[in-house]
């Protein structure tokens, strides 16, 4: 792929607020490895269409899945494809808002054309991060247009804290350690 092996990314995984979607007695890289444990069953339905997208948009297949779980928890917090009070749409949650992504949802809320849109996305702040950041390893601006994805690049200021406001203060952080499961555990 055209960015930093995933593997070689340091996280520090999900924080207590984001463990407790499950209730979970513990946080970091072993709360985010669980949940993505959790998810992994329903992760399998879109394996095929998660390993074309990648494979077609240079992104690793496991973070794509790592997001997917953070997201939409692998489709099983979506009502009718959508999430976050109807501001986010499918796998990946495109955001629709007026006040924040703006995006026109493309596909159905599990197509591999909706895969391809958020992928497309991703890849953009990967790029926009890269450019805000020459300086910064391959793995910091992957771990920082992973934290824009989440909260817009504009938000994104410093490598040694790409999550400051991030949703839950871990976005980044949590969907590496998701990503690094499904690539270790699961073969993405």
């Amino acid at each position: 792929m055209g960015y930093a092996d995933i593997m070689d990314v340091p996280t520090s995984g999900a924080s207590w607020q984001t463990s407790q979607q499950d209730n979970l007695g513990y946080a970091e890289v072993r709360a985010s490895k669980k949940m993505a444990e959790i998810d992994s069953g329903r992760m399998e339905r879109f394996r095929s269409k998660i390993d074309r997208v990648g494979q077609s948009c240079g992104i690793d297949p496991a973070l794509i899945a790592g997001i997917i779980s953070r997201e939409s928890r692998a489709g099983n917090q979506l009502q009718n494809g959508w999430g976050d009070h109807g501001k986010a749409w499918g796998l990946m949650q495109v955001d629709v808002t007026p006040n924040g992504g703006r995006h026109t949802p493309l596909g159905g809320w599990d197509s591999e054309e909706h895969l391809r849109q958020a992928t497309g996305i991703l890849v953009d702040f990967i790029g926009r991060i890269t450019d805000k950041f020459p300086e910064w390893s391959a793995e910091q601006q992957l771990k920082g247009g992973i934290a824009a994805y989440n909260m817009g690049d504009g938000n994104v200021r410093s490598g040694y804290d790409v999550d400051h406001f991030t949703t839950g203060g871990d976005y980044s952080n949590d969907v590496v350690a998701r990503a690094q499961y499904y690539k270790e555990s699961c073969g993405f």
